[in-house]
């Protein structure tokens, strides 16, 4: 009796051995960067969205996040950072967002970016199908063209490139907290499960900057 006893209890130890391995092996829905990337805003909860307007999966989560961002709290300062990879046509695309970005209008005609660019299948990293695209856009054109070819917008490219490189983004979308914390759907579970896996961390940052 005793030895069957033991072999039971060897058995059922081997259960919680596999079970605790398997818990150990799920994937963790955001990772912790090993050197906080400096934030924008002191006494704010820096929240950012890596994207590109080029991105198919953006464009599904666009929506989404959009109707998310409406409710953000006044200590969360959420930013959009258009991703290039080095890539020409996204590099176009990046500098597409800071000229509306600039003008005041990457709200309201971002949606309207990523449905010409998806759904029209208009390719706007070529300079004249983005011309033609502002112009029947009701967008001010000459203001846009300046804007577009601004060092200014120069700049705000490159110093995306910087902060992508910062935070050693490798897909989008994807999503940072407090220059600590990453996250993206693949690791999350979906774009539901990532927004509100960036709730709990800006939950988190909160406490933190409390002490």
């Amino acid at each position: 009796m005793n030895r069957r006893l033991a072999l039971k209890q060897l058995a059922a130890l081997g259960a919680l051995s596999a079970f605790g391995s398997s818990a150990l092996a799920q994937p963790q829905a955001y990772q912790t960067l090993g050197t906080k990337v400096p934030t924008e805003v002191a006494g704010k909860v820096e929240v950012i969205e890596f994207f590109s307007y080029g991105c198919p999966h953006c464009h599904d989560f666009e929506p989404l996040l959009n109707n998310w961002s409406k409710g953000l709290p006044g200590d969360v300062n959420f930013i959009k950072v258009p991703i290039t990879f080095n890539r020409a046509e996204w590099t176009t695309l990046a500098r597409i967002y800071y000229t509306l970005d600039v003008m005041g209008e990457a709200g309201k005609r971002g949606p309207a970016v990523f449905a010409a660019i998806h759904d029209e299948k208009r390719p706007l990293h070529r300079e004249d199908a983005l011309m033609e695209w502002v112009a029947g856009s009701g967008i001010d054109a000459k203001r846009f063209s300046d804007t577009y070819k601004s060092f200014g917008v120069q700049s705000k490219v490159q110093r995306a490139n910087q902060i992508a490189a910062a935070y050693k983004v490798s897909g989008v979308p994807m999503m940072a907290v407090d220059g600590r914390y990453i996250i993206s759907a693949s690791t999350a579970g979906g774009y539901d499960q990532m927004l509100k896996t960036v709730d709990e961390l800006i939950a988190r940052s909160r406490t933190e900057k409390k002490g």
